[in-house]
């Protein structure tokens, strides 16, 4: 009887680890299953975080560092120049300061690397710097190597001429040559729709200036607020009516892919744009340079909304 009992014990025990076995290698079944499909799930989430940006971490690199690095102009008064006290100044200077302000604290903490105008994008691409804020014209030839963020400034490229000169149109230009800043709209403009012309390339905006003073071109193709600027403190050079293109924006330009400091500067526009921060900017730079028939509204574009 109770060998009997005993092994019926013994049958009752083996049944048990039986089910047990099943139930555990059921549940492995399933948490493998689980396993295999969160793998996707991780990698995707991998995925997305490369696509957010080559720089997701950029403002913290950029904090750590204690500095913003911005390539500006010194010599495209009254947008970025150097004053008599040896200080980059100007609308887009003063611009960039203030990102450093609300950036970093201070707006002194940031550090300005003179560009020309066909340097804007190598140093970039090379990242000498974080942020163009340098009159950078956007365009689609250039949106596929930086990204822009949304504008602070709109601009058409005309051509200035001597008043003595019989240009008058654009059509006269032909055979005839035009001083263009290597780099610029105007540059390659000229390049791709106008073979007749003969340019006269320079690396910097001052010996585009020069030259067209000097006579060695009929004109000086260039942004349109630069060159009214010029001509009203130096008479006898007029605008040709004709523009080059449409109207097109200006805006600060980051590496190609770096949304994350593209994505913060389109914010602070958004921000500085309830300020009216732009409009003070243009009334201390740029309204007596261009003068009365000149309204804020044919150059700014304030809280970074193209209309």
């Amino acid at each position: 009887m109770k060998k009997q009992l005993g092994f019926t014990l013994l049958v009752v025990l083996l049944a048990l680890g039986l089910l047990s076995a099943c139930g555990t290698s059921s549940n492995n079944g399933n948490n493998a299953g689980n396993a295999s499909k969160a793998q996707p799930a991780i990698a995707d989430q991998q995925e997305s975080g490369k696509s957010a940006g080559i720089d997701a971490g950029i403002l913290s690199k950029i904090k750590e560092r204690g500095k913003l690095i911005v390539g500006v102009f010194s010599d495209k008064p009254p947008f970025g120049f150097t004053n008599e006290k040896g200080e980059l100044v100007g609308f887009d200077n003063d611009l960039a300061k203030r990102f450093a302000k609300d950036l970093l604290g201070d707006e002194s903490k940031i550090e300005f690397v003179v560009v020309e105008p066909a340097s804007r994008i190598p140093y970039l691409q090379s990242d000498k710097v974080d942020l163009i804020v340098a009159n950078m014209t956007v365009t689609d030839e250039r949106k596929e190597i930086v990204d822009f963020t949304n504008p602070n400034l709109k601009v058409t490229t005309q051509v200035l001429v001597n008043d003595k000169s019989s240009i008058k149109t654009l059509d006269d230009l032909k055979g005839k040559k035009i001083i263009v800043t290597k780099g610029t709209t105007a540059d390659i403009f000229f390049t791709k729709n106008y073979p007749d012309v003969e340019l006269v390339k320079f690396e910097k905006n001052t010996e585009s200036l020069q030259a067209l003073k000097d006579g060695r071109g009929v004109g000086y193709a260039q942004d349109n607020f630069i060159l009214l600027a010029w001509a009203r403190k130096n008479p006898g050079f007029s605008l040709i009516p004709e523009k080059l293109e449409k109207e097109s924006p200006i805006a600060p330009a980051v590496k190609k892919g770096n949304t994350v400091l593209r994505d913060w500067v389109n914010q602070e526009l958004e921000s500085l744009g309830k300020e009216k921060f732009l409009l003070q900017l243009y009334d201390t730079y740029v309204k007596d340079e261009l003068g009365a028939d000149v309204t804020p509204d044919d150059i700014i574009v304030e809280g970074g909304h193209w209309k």
